[in-house]
Formats: structure tokens, sequence, C-alpha cells
């Protein structure tokens, strides 16, 4: 009897062992699995590079322009046609909610500054020609735009979602990025001290 319950309390304590030894080896794999991915991350965005900082020059781009959001700008847009007037790059998506709260204000600031040497740009992001050309002509918007095929345009400015806008001073250099909606208040300050 004393044998008995000696082994099967050697067999509880053992099974028990196993339990806690799982527990411990899923929690490591956890941990290594985790930490790799962190690593494998942060590989592929130094790989990358860094988004582009102020004081550094825009990256260049072309942008095909949808129909009718020209602004009397050609059919394909070129970053650096722009040298001299200050450049407002808006990335924005039709899917974007965040989007939606910036819209009136980028055209009403575009009207507001566009003969004043400043030349706003929407980049739509991973979006399709429908629904971004119903998005522009729900706000109105009348300032230059056209969809980033295979995201060559977000890809150069490194950016991390929508909306994000990047200002561009007369030299072609990033002056700001911004990874927020903006309202007038927000745009009119940056743009006054662009225009200075």
């Amino acid at each position: 009897m004393v044998n008995e319950r000696s082994e099967t309390q050697v067999a509880a304590t053992t099974s028990e062992a196993r339990k806690r030894g799982f527990i411990a080896l899923g929690a490591l794999l956890s941990i290594v699995v985790v930490g790799g991915l962190f690593w494998l991350a942060l590989t592929l965005v130094s790989q990358e590079g860094a988004r582009p900082r102020p004081g550094t020059p825009a990256p260049d781009f072309e942008l095909r322009l949808f129909e009718g959001y020209r602004a009397g700008y050609p059919e394909v847009l070129r970053l650096s046609d722009l040298r001299g007037k200050v450049v407002v790059i808006n990335f924005w998506a039709s899917w974007c909610e965040e989007c939606y709260k910036e819209a009136a204000a980028l055209e009403r600031i575009w009207r507001e500054y566009r003969d004043r040497g400043v030349v706003f740009i929407g980049v739509d992001y991973l979006d399709t020609e429908a629904p971004a050309l119903t998005y522009l002509k729900q706000f109105d918007i009348t300032y230059p735009n056209g969809l980033d095929v295979q995201q060559r345009i977000a890809k150069a400015y490194r950016i991390t979602g929508v909306p994000e806008t990047f200002f561009i001073d007369r030299d072609g250099l990033v002056a700001e990025a911004v990874i927020a909606p903006l309202s007038e208040a927000d745009l009119r300050r940056r743009l006054d001290a662009l225009l200075r």
C-alpha cells in the first residue's frame, strides 16, 4: 500500500514536471519567434533606408495624374520640375477614414495659397481609380492627384500609412513630414513659414 502511494505520487510529480517543462519550452519558443520577427523587421527597415529627414533632398518622382485632376499641369507631373515652389505632398487613400478629416482643409488651403508659389500634390496610396475619383469628387478636390502605381513614391518616402504629408521647400529639400490629419491652421502655419 505504501509503495503504491509512493509510485502514484512519483508519477503525479513527474507528470507535473513534464507540464511545467512544456510550458517553459513554449514560452522560450515564443520569445525566440517574436525576437526573430522583430530582428527581421529591423533588418528590412534598415535595408530600405530611413524616411527622408528635414534638410535632405526630397526623393524625385513622376506621378501620372488623374484625368480632370491636373490643375493645369502635364499628364505626368515630375517633382523636380517644381523647384522654386513650395510643395505639399499628401499621401491619402479613399479607404482611409483619417484622410476624410483633412480633405476639405487641404482643398481650401490649396485654393488660398496656389497663387503664392505653392503646389499641392495628392498621392493616392494602395487604392484603385474608381473609389479614388469618387473621393476627389466628394471633396471637390482640384489640386493635382494621381495613383501611386506599385507604391513607388510611397516606398521612396518610406511612408508608414496614410495620411502622411511632406512639406518641401523651394530648394527641393524636405522641410517637415507629418503623420496625422492636418487642419487649416496647421497648413497655414507651415506654409507661411516656408514662404517667408
